[in-house]
C-alpha cells in the first residue's frame, strides 16, 4: 500500500530468509527492477563475546549478505540496480560491503518495517540529475543513521516535458 499511495510501482515476493540467495537471480531476470528492496527478519544474537562482526551471530544477515552478492552478480552496477538490505540489527557494514546501496542497521538497533520502503520510493522519485541528501532521506526514517545507512546515490526518476 505504501508504493501504490506514492504512485511507484512495485512488486513483491515473499521468500523465506534462507531461500533469498537462490531465488533473487531468477526474480531479477524476470521484473528487471531499477531498486531491489531485500529484508525480512534478523536479529544480533548476543553472546560472550559480543563480536558484531562474525556473520554466525546473526539470525538472518549472512542470508542477506549471500542475496546481495548474488543480485551483484546479475548486476554489477550501481548506478542500473540500487540495492536496499537488511532488518532489523543486521550486519550493516557487511551487507555494505556485500554490494548493498543502503542498509540496516549500523547501530545494531530495530528498524520500521517501511524504511527501506521510504528509502526506495524516495530515490525512485528523485531526478536522476539529482543526487539524493542521505541525511535529509535517512531523517525520513524510524530511527535515522542509527537504523539505516548508505552510499551517496543520484536518483531513479526520468522527467521529461511536458509530463
Amino acid at each position: 500500500m505504501f508504493y501504490k499511495n506514492n504512485r511507484v510501482m512495485a512488486f513483491g515476493k515473499v521468500v523465506k530468509e534462507n531461500e533469498l540467495e537462490k531465488n533473487v537471480y531468477k526474480y531479477l531476470e524476470e521484473f528487471k527492477p531499477d531498486i531491489l528492496v531485500i529484508t525480512g527478519h534478523d536479529a544480533y544474537l548476543k553472546n560472550e563475546k559480543d563480536d558484531k562482526k562474525d556473520l554466525s551471530n546473526y539470525k538472518n544477515s549472512i542470508n542477506f549478505v549471500k542475496a546481495v552478492q548474488e543480485a551483484r552478480k546479475y548486476e554489477k552496477s550501481h548506478d542500473k540496480l540500487l540495492i536496499i538490505a537488511g532488518a532489523c540489527q543486521s550486519n550493516y557494514e557487511e551487507l555494505i560491503k556485500a554490494g548493498a546501496d543502503f542498509a540496516s542497521s549500523p547501530k545494531r538497533v530495530n528498524i520500521h518495517a517501511l524504511d527501506p520502503a521510504i528509502i526506495a520510493t524516495t530515490i525512485s522519485l528523485t531526478e536522476k540529475s539529482k543526487q539524493v541528501d542521505v541525511i535529509k532521506l535517512l531523517e525520513k526514517t524510524k530511527y535515522g543513521k542509527d537504523g539505516m545507512g548508505g552510499l551517496l546515490v543520484n536518483g531513479f526518476m526520468y522527467v521529461g516535458y511536458p509530463r
